[in-house]
Formats: structure tokens, C-alpha cells, sequence
């Protein structure tokens, strides 16, 4: 049994059969019991009839007639004298019925009683009524069932329930793996799915619209493909910038190497091309430790040592650092913090934070515009922005601006500066310092990043 179905079917099959067994078996004695109860009632019902017909009449002709009565009936009647003589019998006495005649008994009560209802292991049922006549008892009325009669009743009931028994078995064995099967689909389809995922096909497409935990499940599994398509389309783009990236400066090193080897260039053209040999292997050290940094991050190897920081004066440090830069495009950077405000912070790590945005604000604004840094000290937690009057940024480029290699550039000119890597690392760093950071863009305009800390 390979499918789930199929054992699904077969274990319910067997757990309802249990229970229909028991229930048909109870079923059935009951039914058994009520049915032989009900034969031995009757029979004694029609022995107190005749018993009350013969105490109004007791004579020879009343006695003879009911005899005569019993004659063509299933049932056997034999009236007898208080001393134990049959005074009339409507057939043949045998010897089974002897046994139950002659049989000592004590005293009878008026409404009759039962002698014998073993009908498995008796020829007969019998009953006796007394005929009393003002308070003396003149005989007995006894009758006779043949349990023959009975035996064939029950085989009747046994035959119709072994039929009905097995109408009931096909037809529950028949819906138990139609209902195994519209149960189990759901998971056949889900283990197709897992084994396409597992051999690196994503193209999965559950569908599922129950809502119960099937659905649940599927919906995760679907969830999970979306999750590794996406991942496995962001680790082909990411491999593919990390190539465009580090094969530019490359190019660069290797092109100016090349010219720098010329025996007929003079020493000024020759350090000339040395620096920029120089720069672009720093650029390149740049990136090689922010993608360190970047895997350090993501594999929680990145070290956040927070002490109190008065808030003010780090950021005061930071603007003194890039002040000249900012002069000198004359750029008004202007900074807005209460000066006895603190927060625990990771003072290396957050200064990278904000010479990022900084940077980014530098080269993205004109000159004589503003750039302000504005710290709000709110009730639960610190909000530090820093908002730019430059170009923007495009809504559309908005949601991705922190993701890794993403440029709102697209043609990856080296003018812009960076290496599409700070925000992403921002955005790193400020999450392990348990906040978030949050922008606004109106194109045109200028964009402003809020960062959160908790207190």
C-alpha cells in the first residue's frame, strides 16, 4: 500500500467495521431476545385466555372445544386435572412434553407462569395457567410452542442480517476510499510538490482554498516555494552584481597596469596611472569587507557592543567629519538633537550608519540646499532623521532601496558613487541594534530615512 489513501481507507474500513460489528451484534440479540420474549408472552397470553374461557364453563364441552381449538394452530394445549390427569390435549403428547406435565411445581400464581423458554436446548416452550373456581384450584392449562418454529424465526433474522450486513460493509468500504481519496488528494499533491522542490523545480502552484490545517499546510509549502524562487532569482542577481562589480575595477587595475609598464611613459604619467590603479583596488577593498560584513551579518557573527552613548555628541563628531565635503559643495548640513539624551548604541558600527546616509544625502543634493540630522525624543524610543533636499527617489524604487546591489540607477555608473551595498548594511546594523528605518521620497524634493531605537 503505497498510496496514503489507500491505507488511510483501509485503517477507517477496519475502525468502522469494528464498531459496525459490535453494533449489528448488539443489534441483533437484542432483536433475538425481544423476539423469543415476545413468543413466550404470547403463549402465555393465549393460556390465561383459555384458562378464563374454562373458568366460566368448566365442563367437557368447553374443555373438549378448546382442545379442539389448539388443533390446527403452531401452539399445543393440554388441560389437566388438579391432580395431575389430562382431562382434554389438542395433539399427541410426546415425551418432551411429559417432562414439563409431570413435572413437580409449586404453587402457581393466578397470572401463570413459565416453565420452560430455553428455546436452544428444549424441543419446547411451555407455560402454565391454573383454572381456579371460586378459590379452588380445578386444573391446569398447558401450553406448548415447538421451538422448531422459533429456530426458523431466528435463521429468517440471521439470514436478513448477514444480507443487510453485507450491503452495509461494500457500501462503507466503497465511501471509506472515495472519502480517503477526496481527503488524502490535498497531501498527494502536496508530496508532488515537495519532491519538485527537492529536485530544484520551483514552478509550484498549490492552490489550495480549504481552511482547515490541510490548507494551512499547503499554504505554507506554497509559501515556502514563493520564499526559495525568490531567494534563488535574488542569489542569481546578487552573484551577478558581485561579478559586474568586481570585474569593473578590475578592468581598471588591469588596463592601467598594462600602460603603466610602457617604457616610454614619464614618471608623472606613470604615477598618474599608479594612483588610479591605487584608488580602484581600494574600491575594491571597500566592497570585499562589506560583503564580509553583509555574511557576517547574516550568519549572526556580527558583534553589537552597546554602551551609553550621549546622542548629541556622537552625531556632533560625525557632522564635524563630513563638514569640509559638505562646505565645499555648499551644502548647509544642520543638526537638531537635546543634548542630554542617551542611548545604548554600538558607537563604531552606528557611526557607519550615519555616514552612509550622509554620504548618500552628499552625493544626491545640490548645492546650497540643506541637510538636516533631527532627533526626537519620543515617550518610547528615539527617532533620528536625516532628510536631504536633492533629486529623490522614484516610488517605484522606493520598496528596494535596501536590498542588496539595488541602485535607483540602473546603469550602474560609477559616478553615483557606493557600491549598492550601504543601505543594505544600514539596514542591517540598525536591526541588530533592535530598531528599523523607515524612508520617504517625493522626487524632486529630497528624501528623509527615520531610524528607530527603543529606549
Amino acid at each position: 500500500m503505497k498510496h496514503i489513501s489507500i491505507k488511510l481507507g483501509f485503517y477507517f474500513l477496519i475502525c468502522v467495521t469494528l464498531i459496525e460489528v459490535i453494533l449489528f451484534a448488539l443489534l441483533y440479540y437484542s432483536l433475538v431476545n425481544t423476539r423469543v420474549d415476545e413468543e413466550v408472552a404470547s403463549l402465555l397470553t393465549r393460556g390465561n385466555s383459555h384458562r378464563d374461557v374454562l373458568e366460566k364453563y368448566f365442563d367437557p364441552q368447553t374443555i373438549m372445544h378448546v382442545a379442539l381449538m389448539e388443533s390446527e394452530a403452531e401452539t399445543k394445549v393440554v388441560i389437566t386435572s388438579n391432580d395431575g390427569s389430562i382431562l382434554a390435549k389438542s395433539n399427541n403428547v410426546d415425551p418432551a412434553m411429559e417432562e414439563h406435565l409431570y413435572k413437580k411445581m409449586g404453587p402457581v400464581p393466578k397470572q401463570g407462569t413459565v416453565i420452560e423458554n430455553h428455546w436452544k436446548t428444549s424441543n419446547y416452550i411451555c407455560t402454565v395457567s391454573p383454572i381456579q373456581i371460586q378459590g379452588d384450584t380445578k386444573g391446569y392449562v398447558y401450553m406448548f410452542l415447538g421451538t422448531d418454529s422459533i429456530k426458523e424465526m431466528i435463521q429468517r433474522l440471521t439470514n436478513q442480517f448477514l444480507l443487510i450486513a453485507a450491503i452495509t460493509f461494500l457500501l462503507t468500504a466503497v465511501t471509506m476510499f472515495l472519502l480517503s481519496r477526496i481527503l488524502t488528494q490535498p497531501l498527494i499533491r502536496m508530496k508532488k510538490a515537495t519532491e519538485k522542490l527537492s529536485k530544484g523545480d520551483l514552478s509550484v502552484s498549490l492552490n489550495m482554498k480549504s481552511n482547515d490545517e490541510v490548507g494551512e499546510l499547503g499554504q505554507s509549502i506554497q509559501t515556502l516555494a514563493n520564499d526559495l524562487n525568490y531567494m534563488k532569482k535574488e542569489r542569481s542577481e546578487f552573484l551577478a552584481s558581485v561579478a559586474h562589480e568586481l570585474r569593473t575595477p578590475l578592468t581598471y587595475v588591469r588596463g592601467y597596469a598594462d600602460i603603466a609598464m610602457r617604457d616610454t611613459l614619464s614618471q608623472e604619467e606613470r604615477n598618474t596611472y599608479l594612483t588610479i590603479i591605487k584608488d580602484e583596488a581600494d574600491h575594491l577593498t571597500g566592497l570585499v569587507q562589506d560583503l564580509f560584513e553583509l555574511a557576517q551579518m547574516e550568519k549572526h557573527n556580527f558583534i553589537i557592543e552597546k554602551q551609553e552613548t550621549n546622542i548629541y555628541d556622537f552625531l556632533e563628531k560625525i557632522v564635524a567629519k563630513v563638514q569640509p565635503a559638505y562646505e565645499d559643495k555648499q551644502i548647509q548640513i544642520v543638526l537638531s538633537c537635546p543634548k542630554d539624551l542617551a542611548a545604548p548604541i554600538d558607537q563604531k558600527r552606528f557611526e557607519q550608519v550615519i555616514m552612509n546616509l550622509l554620504n548618500n544625502a552628499f552625493f544626491h543634493s545640490e548645492p546650497n540646499s540643506t541637510t538636516s540630522i533631527t532627533v526626537t525624543n519620543c515617550k518610547l524610543n528615539i527617532q533620528i532623521g536625516i532628510q536631504d533636499e536633492g533629486e529623490g527617489i522614484p516610488p517605484k524604487d522606493l520598496p528596494h532601496i535596501f536590498e542588496r546591489f539595488y541602485r535607483v540607477d540602473k546603469s550602474r555608473t560609477r559616478a553615483t558613487g557606493g557600491s549598492g551595498l550601504g543601505l543594505a548594511i544600514v539596514k542591517e546594523i540598525v536591526e541588530l541594534h533592535g530598531g528599523t528605518i523607515t524612508v520617504e521620497s517625493k522626487l524632486g524634493e529630497g528624501s528623509a530615512f527615520t531610524i528607530t531605537l527603543k529606549k
